[in-house]
C-alpha cells in the first residue's frame, strides 16, 4: 500500500519528570532518576515507585468532571490538551467526526477498582462511589478525550501490555492512511502505583527490591538500572504521552511544522511464555524488521535506538543481543526507564515521544544508573551525560507481557 506520509504536529506528556512535555524532557535529560518511596504503599515489599508528583489532578483537570476519572484518564487528559494545543489546533473549529481517539492501557483503572472493593468490603455499598464503574474503564481514558474535545469519529482503546502506546500510535497512523479520519488524538496512559499491583510486581520476581547490602543499596534512586552487569529488575512508573496525528500533506497545507514524521511500524507476538521473553530474540527483531521495511529504510539508516530496557535481567539481556544484530553499525541506545521507571501501558507512547524530541534537538539522553554495562553486550549505551548526535532516523521498541511486540520508526520531517 502507497501510504500517506503520517507527521507528529502536537505531543503532550505527564511523567514522573515533569507536567509537561518540554519539563520531561529536561528530567530525562538530566539523566537522574525519580524513583522515590511512595507513603502509600507502607508495609508493601516494593514501597517506592517514579510517581508524578507536584501537581493537584483535580485543579488541573478542572470542571466538574474530574470526580469522575481515574488518576489514569487524568493523566491522558491533561496530556491530550497539550498535544492538540502544541498542534495549533482548537477544538472549536474542527470538523469532530473527522477526529478520531486512540488512547491505549494496560491496566486501565485497576487501581480503582480495587478502591471500590475495600471500600464495599469495610464500609458497605453506600461507601462506594457512584462513579466506581467509570473508574475502571480502560476505554474511559480516550472517551473523555473525546467528550472534551467533542471528537466524534472513531475512539479506540488498545490494550497490548507494555506495547500499548505503540499499538495504539501505529492504529491511527492507519487510519489517517485509510481515510478514515484526518486528525488522530493518540498514545496511552498508566496509573497503577497502588499496593495489589505493586505486590504483584514483588511476588513475580520482576521488580527490584530494596537490599542495603546489593547495589545501590536501598536508595529507590539507585535500583532501576537498565543494560547494567548489576541489574536487579524494574521500578514502577506512572504517566501519559499523547501525540496529535495528521496526514504530513494536510499539516503543511494548514501551516503546521511537524516535530517528526512517523515512518513505520512492525508487531509481532512471541509466542512463547506470558511473561518470559523468547530467548533467541528472533520474533522481536522480525517486528524490527518489519518496523523498518514499512519505513522504507535500511538497517544502517538508523541513528538512534530507544529501548525498552526494564531493567530486568532476561529483557535486557535478549534485548542486546537483537539491538546487536539488527543494528550492526551501533547507534547510540538510550531506555529511560532507568529515570521514569516503567510506565507499563504508557511506556511504549512515552518514549515515542521521547524519540521525537532527540529528532528535534539532535540529543540523546543518558541512561541513568547505568556505571556499569554488562560486558557481554555489544550496544553503544549513552550513559552519565547526554550525547549530542545529529540523528535524523529514529527507532523505538516496546516488548510487553504476552510476547507482544511493537517498533515505531520515526524520522525528522
Amino acid at each position: 500500500m502507497n501510504r500517506p506520509a503520517i507527521a507528529v504536529t502536537g505531543l503532550g506528556m505527564i511523567t514522573p519528570a515533569g507536567h509537561t512535555t518540554d519539563t520531561t524532557w529536561d528530567g530525562v535529560c538530566r539523566g537522574e532518576s525519580f524513583a522515590r518511596t511512595v507513603p502509600e504503599l507502607h508495609g508493601c515489599a516494593v514501597d517506592f515507585a517514579c510517581t508524578v508528583s507536584g501537581i493537584d489532578l483535580d485543579d488541573a483537570v478542572g470542571g466538574r468532571t474530574a470526580f469522575r476519572m481515574g488518576r489514569y484518564v487524568k493523566f491522558a487528559v491533561l496530556a491530550a490538551r497539550e498535544a492538540v494545543t502544541d498542534a495549533g489546533l482548537d477544538p472549536a473549529h474542527w470538523d469532530g467526526a473527522r477526529v478520531a481517539v486512540v488512547v491505549g492501557t494496560s491496566s486501565g483503572g485497576s487501581a480503582g477498582l480495587t478502591e471500590q472493593a475495600v471500600a464495599l468490603e469495610r464500609r458497605g455499598p453506600e461507601a462506594t462511589s457512584p462513579s466506581g464503574i467509570l473508574l475502571t474503564i480502560p476505554s474511559m481514558p480516550a472517551a473523555e478525550i473525546a467528550i472534551q474535545m467533542k471528537a466524534t469519529g472513531p475512539s479506540l482503546a488498545p490494550c497490548t501490555a507494555c506495547s500499548s502506546g505503540v499499538t495504539a500510535l501505529s492504529v491511527a497512523r492507519d487510519m489517517l492512511a485509510l481515510g478514515q479520519c484526518d486528525i488522530a488524538i493518540a498514545g496511552a496512559t498508566e496509573s497503577i502505583v497502588f499496593p495489589v499491583a505493586m505486590t504483584g510486581f514483588a511476588r513475580s520476581g520482576a521488580a527490584a527490591l530494596r537490599n542495603g547490602d546489593g547495589p545501590g543499596g536501598g536508595d529507590p534512586a539507585r535500583l532501576c538500572r537498565p543494560f547494567a552487569a548489576d541489574r536487579a529488575g524494574l521500578v514502577m512508573g506512572e504517566g501519559a504521552a499523547i501525540m496529535v496525528l495528521e496526514r504530513a500533506a494536510d499539516a503543511w497545507a494548514r501551516g503546521a511544522a511537524p516535530r517528526a514524521l512517523l515512518a513505520g511500524t512492525g508487531a509481532t507476538t512471541d509466542a512463547h511464555h506470558p511473561t518470559s521473553p523468547h530467548p533467541s530474540g528472533a520474533v522481536a527483531e522480525a517486528a524490527i524488521d518489519a518496523a523498518l521495511a514499512d519505513a522504507g529504510w535500511r538497517a544502517e539508516d538508523v541513528g538512534h535506538v530507544n529501548a525498552h530496557g526494564t531493567s530486568t535481567p532476561l529483557n535486557d539481556a535478549t534485548e542486546a543481543a537483537l539491538i546487536g544484530r539488527a543494528y550492526p553499525h551501533r547507534p547510540p541506545v538510550t531506555a529511560p526507564k532507568g529515570v521514569l521507571g516503567h510506565c507499563m501501558g504508557a511506556a511504549g507512547a512515552i518514549e515515542a515521544g521521547l524519540t521525537v524530541l532527540t529528532l528535534q534537538h539532535g540529543i540523546v539522553p543518558p541512561i541513568a544508573n547505568l556505571d556499569t554495562p554488562d560486558p557481554g553486550f555489544a550496544i553503544d549505551c549513552v550513559t552519565k551525560a547526554p550525547r549530542e548526535v545529529p540523528v535524523r532516523r529514529a527507532v523505538s521498541h516496546s516488548f510487553g507481557f504476552g510476547g507482544q511486540n511493537a517498533v515505531i520508526a520515526l524520522q525528522a520531517p
